[in-house]
């Protein structure tokens, strides 16, 4: 547990420009809270004690805003920012060195039983607001865009933009953890291959005009 803990710590104070130091994180960051309470939660509820994990992990939801299932699982150094209005179900699975940001929701998408929650893979960003409805996959180095609304499966090193959303092919370039800006918009561009292609036609036109006038 304290090994992970320090994992935790290290993953904040690298990903985290405002984390001066490793007592700060301890002591201020309400998603390094949220997070080690949960580990305990879950510690108990493998062993069976229901209640008592619900116990924890409802008060610490009441202290952080941030809600964790004590039946998730969660890897080494997931970061919370901020973290207020997270919920993160009990069949959720997330990978090493995930981000997610204020408002993030790891749901499902109705009453079935089993598993219902999505697998984030390892290194996987999910931006403010954004919802992952449904018992898939997000695929390793994936970017999730702030308010997007994911509800099938995530290739590997793929970025998520729109309501639904849609996926963007990055390639095998590793994606950085913070960046929710810089994120590509797939009408945009095409929109501009269209343009484009639109440019060339006209120029075309152009010439032939020119040809049979003379």
């Amino acid at each position: 547990m304290f090994s992970r803990m320090r994992a935790d710590i290290r993953a904040i104070r690298e990903r985290d420009p405002a984390a001066r130091n490793g007592l700060e994180v301890f002591f201020m960051y309400s998603g390094f809270h949220a997070v080690c309470w949960h580990r305990f939660a879950h510690f108990l509820y493998k062993r069976h004690c229901f209640g008592l994990a619900r116990f924890i992990s409802q008060t610490c939801r009441f202290f952080t805003g941030i809600e964790i299932h004590p039946g998730a699982t969660i890897g080494r150094g997931l970061f919370i920012d901020h973290g207020m209005g997270v919920v993160i179900g009990e069949t959720t699975e997330i990978g090493d060195n995930c981000t997610l940001y204020q408002g993030v929701t790891l749901g499902g998408t109705g009453k079935e039983t089993g598993k219902r929650h999505p697998t984030l893979g390892n290194n996987v960003m999910v931006g403010s607001g954004a919802k992952v409805l449904g018992p898939f996959k997000v695929g390793d180095n994936s970017k999730i865009a702030a308010g997007a609304v994911v509800l099938s499966e995530v290739p590997p090193n793929s970025t998520c933009v729109g309501v639904p959303a849609r996926i963007v092919k990055i390639g095998d370039k590793k994606i950085s953890d913070l960046d929710q800006i810089h994120i590509p918009d797939p009408v945009s561009q095409e929109l501009c291959r269209l343009q484009a292609r639109l440019d060339k036609l006209e120029k075309q036109l152009a010439q032939k005009t020119e040809e049979n006038q003379e």
